[in-house]
């Protein structure tokens, strides 16, 4: 056990990432090196800024807001990065550009438009670029939330993967945000998640099943996942640029040099209060799992990949309407019944952990009332939306990240 080291549900790290778009056109814009210079100065890859932090990440048009290290709990979290929506926005104004939220932009061509960080960290993303080619919408199209929960020892490492590997196939149903493919319905809820499970296929172990394996201490999470990814990396990195925890792209990652788990199955909302909404979902239910609530330890930490990945499966094409019809996993969550949907499970779930009057549970609510935001973004468009409607229901989810406010039917 390491002594400054947050316990379980004692530390939480959140990381969102948002596109750059034109104002006018909302075409994606490549100005995430300007953004960052206007806001310290000069030109930098992170700028902190108190509790917070921005950074650039792999494609131009994208930016990233973070937790300056660990927060000891979510509350506020909301409304902290509201701010700084709103303060990226007053500095991307000049520029002609704004920030806009969902997962993937719903018209961008990758092969004409992505550029790449061209500045500090580079050589990570053109060692990338060269293994992978990363102007695909699997590499420059994704923008998502990762959520890091801390552990202390390996005890709480072991509780906690487990208790996330059995959640991770239920995300979609909350967080799916990318239901549009250049301009086109594709039939998935969650392409983004489509997208990132396909895109290092080139070395399947990097990424495997999306469902991490069910290993519970370091040593076993050393050896059984990261040096395969060492391993099988190293032909193509001849430098060892990419030897590192973060090679890893699972759905969910351990961290253990900041001792955390790092979920990263998570497409990014509307506005931050319903990033936290869903945020305070996921948390809410892992608590009760990991106290064992519904199931032991040991039940959740035996359930192998293949079920997991089959219901993972059902909610990136189909979301909080996937039914569920497995017992077994079922009763992990005290849900004695032959089948359930996946939206049905986490009204049950929500309800039995989180209470009425916090100040997540409005935006959770509208969620599972209405559907994660891939559903309403098409019930606002139909089946076959023209670019013009596009651009105006994405017009409304500009306006939504802006003002922190919830996209509605």
């Amino acid at each position: 056990m390491v002594s400054d080291t947050p316990h379980l549900f004692e530390g939480f790290g959140l990381e969102l990432e948002y596109m750059i778009v034109r104002k006018d056109t909302l075409d994606v814009l490549a100005c995430a090196d300007r953004l960052l210079a206007a806001a310290a100065g000069s030109l930098v890859n992170d700028v902190e800024r108190g509790a917070f932090e921005w950074s650039n990440e792999l494609a131009l048009h994208v930016v990233e807001m973070k937790t300056n290290g660990p927060a000891a709990n979510l509350t506020g979290l909301a409304a902290g990065f509201q701010e700084q929506v709103q303060a990226m926005n007053q500095l991307l104004d000049p520029l002609g550009a704004t920030l806009l939220s969902s997962a993937m932009h719903p018209w961008m061509d990758p092969y004409r438009e992505t550029r790449l960080w061209p500045h500090g960290y580079r050589a990570v993303y053109e060692a990338y670029d060269r293994i992978f080619n990363c102007q695909g919408h699997g590499w420059s199209n994704l923008q998502s939330v990762h959520l890091n929960l801390a552990f202390n020892g390996d005890e709480e490492f072991g509780r906690l993967h487990g208790a996330i590997r059995l959640i991770l196939p239920l995300l979609p149903a909350l967080a799916a945000s990318s239901p549009f493919v250049e301009g086109r319905v594709t039939g998935l809820l969650d392409n983004r998640l489509e997208f990132y499970r396909h895109n290092q296929e080139r070395i399947p172990s990097l990424a495997g099943a999306i469902i991490p394996e069910p290993v519970y201490s370091k040593h076993q999470y050393e050896e059984t996942i990261l040096k395969r990814n060492y391993q099988d990396i190293a032909p193509h990195d001849p430098d060892g640029i990419l030897q590192d925890e973060w090679l890893n792209s699972r759905g969910a990652i351990a961290r253990f040099q900041r001792s955390a788990i790092e979920i990263r199955l998570l497409d990014i909302q509307e506005c931050p209060a319903a990033d936290m909404a869903i945020v305070t979902a996921i948390v809410s239910v892992l608590r009760a799992l990991a106290s064992e609530r519904w199931s032991g330890v040991r039940e959740q930490q035996s359930v192998p990949i293949q079920p997991l990945a089959r219901i993972l499966d059902q909610t990136i094409r189909e979301a909080e309407q996937a039914v569920i019809s497995d017992p077994a996993y079922l009763r992990l969550f005290g849900i004695d019944e032959p089948k359930i949907s996946a939206g049905e499970l986490w009204q049950s779930l929500t309800a039995a952990t989180m209470a009425a009057g916090d100040e997540a549970r409005p935006g959770l609510d509208l969620i599972l009332r209405q559907g994660p935001l891939a559903r309403r973004l098409l019930h606002a468009a139909g089946n076959d939306p023209c670019r013009e409607r596009l651009v105006e229901i994405y017009g409304r989810l500009k306006s939504c990240l802006n003002d922190g406010e919830m996209f509605s039917w």
